[in-house]
Protein backbone atom coordinates (compact mmCIF):
# COMPACT_ATOMS: atom_id res chain seq x y z
CA UNK A 1 0.00 0.00 0.00
CA UNK A 2 1.74 3.34 -1.10
CA UNK A 3 0.58 6.84 0.07
CA UNK A 4 -2.76 5.89 1.01
CA UNK A 5 -5.34 8.27 1.69
CA UNK A 6 -8.41 8.35 3.44
CA UNK A 7 -11.03 10.98 4.56
CA UNK A 8 -14.48 11.61 5.92
CA UNK A 9 -15.79 14.66 7.26
CA UNK A 10 -13.66 16.41 9.70
CA UNK A 11 -11.17 13.52 9.72
CA UNK A 12 -8.08 12.50 7.67
CA UNK A 13 -8.35 8.85 8.63
CA UNK A 14 -5.15 8.14 6.62
CA UNK A 15 -2.68 10.39 6.06
CA UNK A 16 -0.16 9.43 3.01
CA UNK A 17 0.30 5.51 4.72
CA UNK A 18 2.47 3.41 3.13
CA UNK A 19 2.37 -0.04 4.63
CA UNK A 20 4.80 -3.42 2.58
CA UNK A 21 3.68 -6.86 3.57
CA UNK A 22 6.13 -9.42 2.36
CA UNK A 23 5.23 -13.60 1.45
CA UNK A 24 5.26 -15.46 3.88
CA UNK A 25 5.37 -12.86 6.78
CA UNK A 26 3.30 -11.94 10.12
CA UNK A 27 2.97 -8.33 9.96
CA UNK A 28 1.09 -6.54 12.98
CA UNK A 29 -0.16 -2.92 12.61
CA UNK A 30 -0.31 -1.25 15.91
CA UNK A 31 -1.78 1.93 17.03
CA UNK A 32 -3.79 4.02 19.43
CA UNK A 33 -7.55 4.12 19.07
CA UNK A 34 -8.16 6.12 16.30
CA UNK A 35 -4.85 6.40 14.87
CA UNK A 36 -6.37 5.01 11.30
CA UNK A 37 -5.58 1.13 11.53
CA UNK A 38 -9.61 -0.26 10.95
CA UNK A 39 -9.59 2.39 7.97
CA UNK A 40 -6.54 1.74 6.83
CA UNK A 41 -7.33 -2.54 6.79
CA UNK A 42 -11.10 -1.99 5.48
CA UNK A 43 -9.03 0.39 2.31
CA UNK A 44 -7.23 -2.97 1.39
CA UNK A 45 -10.66 -5.09 2.04
CA UNK A 46 -13.08 -3.21 -0.35
CA UNK A 47 -14.88 -1.25 2.69
CA UNK A 48 -13.97 2.13 2.18
CA UNK A 49 -12.54 3.57 -1.52
CA UNK A 50 -9.32 5.58 -1.18
CA UNK A 51 -9.33 9.28 -1.85
CA UNK A 52 -5.59 8.68 -3.36
CA UNK A 53 -2.64 6.06 -3.45
CA UNK A 54 -1.84 2.69 -4.78
CA UNK A 55 -2.44 -0.88 -3.70
CA UNK A 56 -0.47 -3.57 -5.57
CA UNK A 57 -0.51 -7.15 -5.10
CA UNK A 58 2.66 -9.49 -6.79
CA UNK A 59 3.71 -6.27 -7.59
CA UNK A 60 1.01 -4.96 -9.84
CA UNK A 61 -1.45 -1.90 -9.30
CA UNK A 62 -4.95 -4.01 -7.79
CA UNK A 63 -8.13 -2.15 -7.74
CA UNK A 64 -9.97 -2.81 -4.57
CA UNK A 65 -13.75 -1.14 -4.62
CA UNK A 66 -15.52 -4.59 -2.73
CA UNK A 67 -14.90 -7.23 -0.64
CA UNK A 68 -15.77 -9.28 -3.70
CA UNK A 69 -12.79 -7.74 -5.12
CA UNK A 70 -10.14 -8.59 -2.08
CA UNK A 71 -11.49 -12.04 -2.33
CA UNK A 72 -10.98 -12.37 -5.82
CA UNK A 73 -7.45 -11.11 -5.28
CA UNK A 74 -6.36 -13.71 -2.56
CA UNK A 75 -7.61 -11.38 0.48
CA UNK A 76 -9.55 -12.21 3.67
CA UNK A 77 -10.17 -10.79 6.40
CA UNK A 78 -11.40 -12.21 10.03
CA UNK A 79 -13.20 -9.54 11.70
CA UNK A 80 -13.33 -9.37 15.69
CA UNK A 81 -17.65 -10.06 15.60
CA UNK A 82 -17.08 -13.79 13.95
CA UNK A 83 -19.49 -13.37 10.23
CA UNK A 84 -20.98 -16.87 11.27
CA UNK A 85 -24.42 -18.47 10.74
CA UNK A 86 -25.21 -19.81 13.83
CA UNK A 87 -27.56 -22.18 13.47
CA UNK A 88 -25.23 -23.94 9.74
CA UNK A 89 -23.02 -26.58 10.05
CA UNK A 90 -19.13 -25.59 9.49
CA UNK A 91 -19.47 -26.42 5.75
CA UNK A 92 -22.59 -24.66 5.10
CA UNK A 93 -20.65 -21.53 6.33
CA UNK A 94 -17.58 -22.38 4.38
CA UNK A 95 -19.32 -22.26 1.08
CA UNK A 96 -21.67 -19.56 2.28
CA UNK A 97 -21.76 -17.15 -0.89
CA UNK A 98 -19.69 -19.41 -3.45
CA UNK A 99 -20.55 -20.45 -6.82
CA UNK A 100 -18.40 -23.55 -7.21
CA UNK A 101 -19.80 -25.61 -10.30
CA UNK A 102 -22.43 -24.59 -12.86
CA UNK A 103 -24.83 -26.98 -11.61
CA UNK A 104 -27.36 -25.70 -9.61
CA UNK A 105 -27.25 -27.97 -7.01
CA UNK A 106 -24.57 -27.56 -3.75
CA UNK A 107 -22.14 -30.89 -3.30
CA UNK A 108 -21.68 -30.53 -0.03
CA UNK A 109 -20.02 -33.16 0.68
CA UNK A 110 -17.46 -32.53 -1.71
CA UNK A 111 -16.96 -29.40 -0.05
CA UNK A 112 -17.05 -31.29 3.30
CA UNK A 113 -14.09 -33.44 2.15
CA UNK A 114 -12.42 -30.45 0.75
CA UNK A 115 -12.85 -28.90 4.46
CA UNK A 116 -11.40 -32.10 6.41
CA UNK A 117 -8.36 -31.89 4.42
CA UNK A 118 -7.40 -28.59 4.90
CA UNK A 119 -8.60 -29.02 8.76
CA UNK A 120 -5.88 -31.83 8.67
CA UNK A 121 -3.54 -29.87 6.92
CA UNK A 122 -3.42 -27.04 8.35
CA UNK A 123 -3.84 -28.88 12.09
CA UNK A 124 -7.65 -27.22 12.86
CA UNK A 125 -9.27 -30.73 14.23
CA UNK A 126 -12.47 -29.06 12.58
CA UNK A 127 -15.69 -31.34 12.23
CA UNK A 128 -17.03 -30.42 8.57
CA UNK A 129 -20.60 -31.41 10.05
CA UNK A 130 -20.12 -29.57 13.22
CA UNK A 131 -23.11 -26.64 13.87
CA UNK A 132 -21.25 -23.27 14.72
CA UNK A 133 -23.86 -22.83 17.58
CA UNK A 134 -22.09 -26.48 19.15
CA UNK A 135 -18.34 -25.10 19.08
CA UNK A 136 -16.09 -23.01 21.60
CA UNK A 137 -15.13 -19.72 20.39
CA UNK A 138 -11.78 -20.91 19.47
CA UNK A 139 -13.17 -23.08 17.28
CA UNK A 140 -14.84 -20.67 15.51
CA UNK A 141 -12.41 -18.29 14.99
CA UNK A 142 -10.22 -21.41 13.12
CA UNK A 143 -13.64 -22.03 11.00
CA UNK A 144 -13.51 -18.30 10.15
CA UNK A 145 -9.92 -19.07 9.07
CA UNK A 146 -11.06 -22.08 7.03
CA UNK A 147 -13.18 -20.08 5.09
CA UNK A 148 -10.35 -17.84 4.10
CA UNK A 149 -8.42 -20.96 3.26
CA UNK A 150 -11.17 -22.31 1.52
CA UNK A 151 -10.90 -19.81 -0.60
CA UNK A 152 -7.18 -19.65 -1.17
CA UNK A 153 -6.40 -16.79 0.48
CA UNK A 154 -2.64 -15.46 0.49
CA UNK A 155 -2.99 -12.63 2.53
CA UNK A 156 -5.09 -12.84 5.83
CA UNK A 157 -6.15 -9.89 7.61
CA UNK A 158 -7.15 -10.39 11.33
CA UNK A 159 -8.53 -7.66 13.52
CA UNK A 160 -7.92 -8.78 17.63
CA UNK A 161 -7.96 -12.57 16.95
CA UNK A 162 -7.22 -12.68 20.65
CA UNK A 163 -9.88 -10.95 22.07
CA UNK A 164 -12.35 -13.85 23.33
CA UNK A 165 -9.43 -16.48 23.33
CA UNK A 166 -8.52 -18.63 26.34
CA UNK A 167 -4.33 -18.87 26.97
CA UNK A 168 -4.29 -22.63 25.62
CA UNK A 169 -6.91 -21.48 22.82
CA UNK A 170 -4.80 -18.43 21.81
CA UNK A 171 -1.75 -20.92 21.62
CA UNK A 172 -3.24 -23.00 19.72
CA UNK A 173 -4.45 -20.32 16.81
CA UNK A 174 -0.70 -18.93 16.85
CA UNK A 175 0.48 -22.37 16.40
CA UNK A 176 -1.95 -22.25 13.39
CA UNK A 177 -0.99 -19.10 11.89
CA UNK A 178 2.46 -20.16 12.32
CA UNK A 179 1.80 -22.97 10.13
CA UNK A 180 0.08 -20.79 7.46
CA UNK A 181 3.59 -18.84 7.14
CA UNK A 182 5.50 -21.53 6.89
CA UNK A 183 3.65 -22.50 3.55
CA UNK A 184 4.36 -18.87 2.30
CA UNK A 185 0.90 -17.01 3.29
CA UNK A 186 0.95 -13.74 5.16
CA UNK A 187 -0.89 -12.17 7.79
CA UNK A 188 -2.06 -8.85 8.91
CA UNK A 189 -2.48 -9.13 12.60
CA UNK A 190 -3.93 -5.99 13.87
CA UNK A 191 -3.99 -5.54 18.08
CA UNK A 192 -3.35 -3.99 20.81
CA UNK A 193 -1.90 -6.47 22.54
CA UNK A 194 2.29 -5.78 22.84
CA UNK A 195 3.22 -8.93 24.10
CA UNK A 196 1.40 -11.16 21.41
CA UNK A 197 2.81 -8.89 18.42
CA UNK A 198 6.63 -9.72 20.26
CA UNK A 199 6.05 -13.59 20.60
CA UNK A 200 4.44 -14.19 16.97
CA UNK A 201 5.52 -11.32 14.44
CA UNK A 202 8.03 -10.78 12.46
CA UNK A 203 7.97 -7.38 11.45
CA UNK A 204 5.26 -4.53 12.79
CA UNK A 205 4.07 -1.14 11.39
CA UNK A 206 3.12 1.45 13.62
CA UNK A 207 -0.09 4.06 13.49
CA UNK A 208 0.19 7.22 15.13
CA UNK A 209 -2.60 10.14 14.22
CA UNK A 210 -3.36 8.95 10.61
CA UNK A 211 0.34 8.72 9.62
CA UNK A 212 2.86 5.17 9.55
CA UNK A 213 4.95 6.53 12.11
CA UNK A 214 7.99 3.40 12.27
CA UNK A 215 8.18 -0.08 11.03
CA UNK A 216 10.17 -2.34 13.04
CA UNK A 217 11.54 -6.33 13.12
CA UNK A 218 9.95 -7.43 16.24
CA UNK A 219 13.39 -8.79 17.50
CA UNK A 220 14.43 -5.93 17.07
CA UNK A 221 12.34 -4.09 19.68
CA UNK A 222 10.57 -3.93 23.21
CA UNK A 223 7.05 -4.05 24.65
CA UNK A 224 7.85 -0.87 25.97
CA UNK A 225 9.40 0.71 22.49
CA UNK A 226 6.50 -0.27 21.04
CA UNK A 227 4.51 1.46 23.27
CA UNK A 228 6.21 4.69 22.92
CA UNK A 229 6.51 4.65 19.26
CA UNK A 230 2.89 4.13 19.37
CA UNK A 231 1.68 7.10 21.97
CA UNK A 232 4.54 9.16 21.43
CA UNK A 233 5.84 9.23 25.12
CA UNK A 234 6.84 6.99 27.73
CA UNK A 235 4.15 4.56 29.15
CA UNK A 236 4.33 2.20 32.30
CA UNK A 237 2.89 -1.55 30.89
CA UNK A 238 2.63 -2.31 34.57
CA UNK A 239 0.30 -1.14 37.31
CA UNK A 240 1.87 -0.21 40.60
CA UNK A 241 -0.18 -1.86 42.94
CA UNK A 242 0.50 -0.76 46.71
CA UNK A 243 0.18 -3.94 49.31
CA UNK A 244 -2.88 -3.13 51.01
CA UNK A 245 -5.02 -4.62 53.89
CA UNK A 246 -8.11 -5.69 52.86
CA UNK A 247 -10.91 -4.38 55.33
CA UNK A 248 -14.84 -5.22 56.18
CA UNK A 249 -16.90 -7.08 53.75
CA UNK A 250 -18.86 -4.51 51.89
CA UNK A 251 -20.07 -6.59 48.74
CA UNK A 252 -21.45 -9.80 49.21
CA UNK A 253 -23.41 -11.92 46.76
CA UNK A 254 -24.35 -15.82 47.99
CA UNK A 255 -25.89 -18.70 45.71
CA UNK A 256 -26.84 -15.82 43.04
CA UNK A 257 -29.01 -18.07 40.32
CA UNK A 258 -30.18 -15.86 37.15
CA UNK A 259 -31.68 -17.36 33.74
CA UNK A 260 -31.25 -15.15 30.25
CA UNK A 261 -33.47 -13.99 27.76
CA UNK A 262 -34.25 -17.78 26.40
CA UNK A 263 -34.69 -19.01 30.03
CA UNK A 264 -31.33 -21.07 30.29
CA UNK A 265 -29.65 -20.69 33.66
CA UNK A 266 -26.47 -18.58 33.18
CA UNK A 267 -25.60 -18.12 36.77
CA UNK A 268 -25.62 -21.02 38.70
CA UNK A 269 -25.13 -20.84 42.38
CA UNK A 270 -22.32 -17.85 42.33
CA UNK A 271 -21.00 -17.26 46.14
CA UNK A 272 -18.31 -14.49 46.39
CA UNK A 273 -16.92 -11.39 48.47
CA UNK A 274 -15.42 -8.18 48.26
CA UNK A 275 -14.12 -6.60 50.90
CA UNK A 276 -13.13 -2.67 51.22
CA UNK A 277 -9.73 -1.79 49.50
CA UNK A 278 -9.85 -4.96 47.37
CA UNK A 279 -10.19 -5.61 43.76
CA UNK A 280 -11.65 -9.24 43.25
CA UNK A 281 -11.35 -9.70 39.60
CA UNK A 282 -13.53 -11.77 37.78
CA UNK A 283 -12.03 -14.03 34.60
CA UNK A 284 -13.81 -16.25 32.32
CA UNK A 285 -14.17 -16.54 28.04
CA UNK A 286 -17.13 -14.22 27.21
CA UNK A 287 -20.18 -15.71 27.60
CA UNK A 288 -19.94 -17.91 31.33
CA UNK A 289 -22.15 -15.66 32.77
CA UNK A 290 -20.17 -12.31 33.76
CA UNK A 291 -22.71 -9.57 31.93
CA UNK A 292 -25.32 -11.50 34.03
CA UNK A 293 -23.14 -10.84 37.58
CA UNK A 294 -22.79 -7.31 36.75
CA UNK A 295 -26.54 -6.97 35.92
CA UNK A 296 -27.93 -9.01 38.95
CA UNK A 297 -25.60 -7.69 41.32
CA UNK A 298 -27.40 -3.74 39.72
CA UNK A 299 -30.95 -5.60 39.94
CA UNK A 300 -30.62 -4.62 35.68
CA UNK A 301 -31.78 -8.32 35.60
CA UNK A 302 -34.06 -10.43 37.26
CA UNK A 303 -32.90 -13.23 40.23
CA UNK A 304 -34.32 -16.54 40.40
CA UNK A 305 -33.09 -17.23 43.85
CA UNK A 306 -29.85 -16.07 45.81
CA UNK A 307 -29.24 -12.89 47.57
CA UNK A 308 -26.96 -9.23 47.29
CA UNK A 309 -25.48 -7.81 50.51
CA UNK A 310 -23.99 -4.16 50.52
CA UNK A 311 -22.94 -3.36 53.33
CA UNK A 312 -24.50 -5.99 54.98
CA UNK A 313 -27.79 -4.87 53.66
CA UNK A 314 -29.86 -7.32 51.30
CA UNK A 315 -30.14 -4.93 48.09
CA UNK A 316 -31.17 -7.78 46.04
CA UNK A 317 -34.46 -6.47 44.97
CA UNK A 318 -33.92 -2.49 45.00
CA UNK A 319 -33.63 -1.10 42.18
CA UNK A 320 -30.35 0.59 40.51
CA UNK A 321 -31.20 4.10 41.52
CA UNK A 322 -31.59 2.65 44.90
CA UNK A 323 -28.30 0.61 44.63
CA UNK A 324 -26.18 3.87 43.58
CA UNK A 325 -27.64 6.17 46.21
CA UNK A 326 -26.75 3.73 48.61
CA UNK A 327 -22.89 3.59 46.90
CA UNK A 328 -22.73 1.13 44.43
CA UNK A 329 -21.19 2.43 41.44
CA UNK A 330 -21.31 0.80 37.78
CA UNK A 331 -19.61 0.80 34.46
CA UNK A 332 -20.96 -1.10 32.04
CA UNK A 333 -19.14 -3.19 28.93
CA UNK A 334 -21.58 -1.37 26.95
CA UNK A 335 -19.98 2.34 26.85
CA UNK A 336 -21.83 3.57 23.96
CA UNK A 337 -25.09 1.79 24.45
CA UNK A 338 -25.53 1.12 28.21
CA UNK A 339 -23.08 3.70 29.93
CA UNK A 340 -24.17 6.54 28.17
CA UNK A 341 -26.49 8.37 25.85
CA UNK A 342 -24.20 9.16 22.70
CA UNK A 343 -26.41 12.14 21.61
CA UNK A 344 -25.87 14.12 24.59
CA UNK A 345 -22.87 16.09 25.09
CA UNK A 346 -19.91 15.52 27.50
CA UNK A 347 -22.02 18.06 30.00
CA UNK A 348 -24.93 15.93 29.95
CA UNK A 349 -22.91 12.69 30.41
CA UNK A 350 -21.29 13.40 33.12
CA UNK A 351 -24.25 13.34 35.24
CA UNK A 352 -26.30 10.76 34.17
CA UNK A 353 -27.49 8.83 37.69
CA UNK A 354 -27.56 11.85 39.73
CA UNK A 355 -28.94 14.55 37.64
CA UNK A 356 -31.94 14.97 40.41
CA UNK A 357 -29.16 16.78 42.94
CA UNK A 358 -27.82 19.11 39.95
CA UNK A 359 -30.98 21.19 40.09
CA UNK A 360 -31.77 25.28 40.84
CA UNK A 361 -35.48 25.07 41.77
CA UNK A 362 -36.86 23.05 39.30
CA UNK A 363 -34.32 23.53 36.32
CA UNK A 364 -31.17 21.79 36.53
CA UNK A 365 -28.21 23.90 37.10
CA UNK A 366 -26.42 24.54 33.73
CA UNK A 367 -23.82 26.40 34.75
CA UNK A 368 -23.29 24.49 38.08
CA UNK A 369 -22.93 21.66 35.48
CA UNK A 370 -20.48 22.93 32.94
CA UNK A 371 -17.96 23.52 35.94
CA UNK A 372 -18.23 20.09 36.88
CA UNK A 373 -18.17 18.60 33.66
CA UNK A 374 -14.80 21.09 33.25
CA UNK A 375 -13.50 19.94 36.05
CA UNK A 376 -14.17 16.18 35.35
CA UNK A 377 -12.49 16.91 32.22
CA UNK A 378 -8.93 18.15 33.64
CA UNK A 379 -8.80 15.32 36.04
CA UNK A 380 -9.38 12.48 33.67
CA UNK A 381 -7.57 13.97 30.76
CA UNK A 382 -10.68 13.95 28.73
CA UNK A 383 -9.57 14.69 25.32
CA UNK A 384 -12.27 16.54 23.26
CA UNK A 385 -12.98 19.75 21.37
CA UNK A 386 -14.88 20.58 24.71
CA UNK A 387 -17.83 19.90 27.20
CA UNK A 388 -20.64 20.72 25.13
CA UNK A 389 -19.02 17.47 21.98
CA UNK A 390 -21.64 14.37 21.70
CA UNK A 391 -20.80 11.70 23.63
CA UNK A 392 -20.67 9.61 20.71
CA UNK A 393 -18.16 11.56 18.76
CA UNK A 394 -15.82 10.77 21.60
CA UNK A 395 -12.98 7.52 21.17
CA UNK A 396 -13.76 4.31 23.08
CA UNK A 397 -10.52 5.33 25.69
CA UNK A 398 -12.09 9.40 26.09
CA UNK A 399 -15.51 7.83 26.49
CA UNK A 400 -14.23 5.23 29.13
CA UNK A 401 -12.29 7.69 31.23
CA UNK A 402 -15.73 10.30 31.37
CA UNK A 403 -17.82 6.90 32.20
CA UNK A 404 -15.52 5.90 35.40
CA UNK A 405 -14.98 9.79 35.82
CA UNK A 406 -18.61 9.79 36.20
CA UNK A 407 -18.76 7.02 38.93
CA UNK A 408 -15.90 7.87 40.61
CA UNK A 409 -16.80 11.33 41.23
CA UNK A 410 -19.78 9.49 43.29
CA UNK A 411 -17.34 8.68 46.11
CA UNK A 412 -19.05 5.04 46.04
CA UNK A 413 -18.37 2.47 48.69
CA UNK A 414 -18.23 -0.29 45.88
CA UNK A 415 -17.94 -0.38 42.13
CA UNK A 416 -18.57 -3.45 39.64
CA UNK A 417 -16.44 -2.47 36.26
CA UNK A 418 -17.53 -4.80 33.47
CA UNK A 419 -13.96 -4.97 30.79
CA UNK A 420 -13.22 -1.58 31.48
CA UNK A 421 -9.78 -1.47 28.72
CA UNK A 422 -11.71 -3.20 25.98
CA UNK A 423 -10.22 -2.36 22.85
CA UNK A 424 -8.42 0.55 24.15
CA UNK A 425 -4.55 1.47 23.18
CA UNK A 426 -2.25 1.39 26.30
CA UNK A 427 -2.34 5.33 26.80
CA UNK A 428 -5.73 5.11 27.34
CA UNK A 429 -5.26 1.39 29.47
CA UNK A 430 -2.75 3.06 32.02
CA UNK A 431 -4.92 5.84 32.85
CA UNK A 432 -7.62 3.59 33.41
CA UNK A 433 -5.76 1.19 35.87
CA UNK A 434 -4.09 4.07 37.64
CA UNK A 435 -7.95 5.67 38.70
CA UNK A 436 -9.24 1.72 39.72
CA UNK A 437 -5.95 1.64 41.45
CA UNK A 438 -6.26 4.83 42.92
CA UNK A 439 -9.98 4.23 44.13
CA UNK A 440 -8.80 0.41 45.65
CA UNK A 441 -6.20 2.86 47.96
CA UNK A 442 -9.22 4.99 48.86
CA UNK A 443 -11.14 2.12 50.32
CA UNK A 444 -13.50 1.03 47.82
CA UNK A 445 -14.06 -2.52 47.01
CA UNK A 446 -14.27 -3.13 43.37
CA UNK A 447 -15.70 -6.34 41.33
CA UNK A 448 -13.41 -6.03 38.33
CA UNK A 449 -14.76 -8.35 35.11
CA UNK A 450 -12.48 -8.65 32.41
CA UNK A 451 -11.36 -11.20 29.73
CA UNK A 452 -7.87 -10.15 29.96
CA UNK A 453 -5.99 -12.19 32.06
CA UNK A 454 -3.16 -9.20 32.34
CA UNK A 455 -5.51 -6.99 33.46
CA UNK A 456 -6.60 -9.01 36.00
CA UNK A 457 -3.19 -10.37 37.27
CA UNK A 458 -1.43 -6.62 37.21
CA UNK A 459 -4.61 -5.27 38.80
CA UNK A 460 -6.93 -7.73 41.13
CA UNK A 461 -5.81 -8.97 44.56
CA UNK A 462 -7.81 -12.25 44.24
CA UNK A 463 -9.32 -13.56 41.15
CA UNK A 464 -12.21 -15.28 40.53
CA UNK A 465 -12.76 -17.50 37.89
CA UNK A 466 -16.18 -18.13 35.77
CA UNK A 467 -17.19 -21.11 33.94
CA UNK A 468 -20.43 -21.72 32.95
CA UNK A 469 -21.81 -19.63 35.19
CA UNK A 470 -19.78 -21.48 37.89
CA UNK A 471 -16.82 -20.48 40.08
CA UNK A 472 -14.59 -23.06 39.70
CA UNK A 473 -11.47 -21.36 41.56
CA UNK A 474 -10.46 -18.21 43.54
CA UNK A 475 -6.62 -17.94 44.19
CA UNK A 476 -4.75 -14.97 45.25
CA UNK A 477 -3.38 -12.79 42.02
CA UNK A 478 0.00 -12.62 43.40
CA UNK A 479 0.94 -16.13 42.81
CA UNK A 480 -1.32 -17.09 40.11
CA UNK A 481 0.01 -18.46 36.72
CA UNK A 482 -1.58 -17.97 33.10
CA UNK A 483 -1.48 -21.81 32.35
CA UNK A 484 -3.75 -22.50 35.75
CA UNK A 485 -6.50 -19.52 34.86
CA UNK A 486 -6.48 -20.52 31.54
CA UNK A 487 -7.17 -23.83 32.85
CA UNK A 488 -9.75 -22.59 34.84
CA UNK A 489 -11.39 -20.51 31.84
CA UNK A 490 -11.86 -24.04 30.01
CA UNK A 491 -13.64 -25.30 33.27
CA UNK A 492 -10.73 -27.50 34.85
CA UNK A 493 -11.39 -27.03 39.27
CA UNK A 494 -8.95 -24.74 41.16
CA UNK A 495 -7.30 -27.74 42.63
CA UNK A 496 -6.30 -29.67 39.32
CA UNK A 497 -5.49 -26.66 37.18
CA UNK A 498 -2.70 -26.15 40.11
CA UNK A 499 -1.37 -29.58 39.79
CA UNK A 500 -1.25 -29.53 36.22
Amino acid sequence: MRAIVKRFPGVLANDHVDLTVEAGEIHALLGENGAGKSTLMQVLYGFHTMDSGEILIDGVPARIDSPRDAIALGIGMVHQEFMLVQRFTVTQNTVLGLRESRSPMLDLRGAARRIRDLSDRHQMAIDPDARIDQLPIGVQQRVEILKLLYRDARLLILDEPTAVLTPQEKDRLFDVLRGLRSEGRSIILVTHKLHEIIELADRVTILRDGRAVSTVATGDTTPAELARLMVGREVNLHADKSVLTRGDTVLRVTDLRVRDESGHQRLRGVTLDVHAGEILGIAGVDGNGQSQLAEAILHLRPVESGQVFLNGEDVTQLTTAQHRDRGLAYVPADRRGVGSVAELSIADNSILGSQRTRTRGPFLDRGGIRAYARMLVTRFGVRSAGIDTPAGKLSGGNLQKVILAREILRDPTAMVVEQPTRGLDVGAIEAIWKELLRQRESGTAILLISAELEELMNLADRIAVLFEGRIVGIVEARGASIAALGAMMAGTPHLQANAE
